[in-house]
């Protein structure tokens, strides 16, 4: 008997947006990264010192993610803080935890 096709599969063009996004995020530095803005903002200094990884390092990983649109920045004086932009970003990492820990 041959396999049933679901009724309706997502387009193509999304999914290769989703393999994007998937791609960006598939680093561990970025997953503890996203784990830590789930829970509030932090400065570079902070996620850099979490990961440890030199402040230069975690600022490239951010940049990665907010040009990617999961990501969002907002400066206070000199300090800069981040925040989670994609609020699905947490339905991914609830995955991650719920497979891997």
């Amino acid at each position: 008997m041959a396999k049933q096709v679901p009724r309706k599969l997502t387009p193509l063009e999304t999914l290769e947006d989703a393999a994007e996004c998937l791609k960006t995020v598939a680093h561990p530095y970025r997953l503890r990264i996203i784990q830590m803005l789930l829970a509030g903002d932090y400065m570079v200094s902070e996620l850099a010192e979490a990961c440890d990884i030199q402040p230069h390092m975690a600022s490239e990983h951010l940049r990665l993610m907010q040009r990617a649109g999961l990501l969002a920045s907002r400066r206070d004086g000199r300090k800069i803080f981040y925040s989670v932009a994609e609020p699905h970003l947490e339905d991914i990492i609830r995955c991650i935890e719920a497979r891997y820990s």
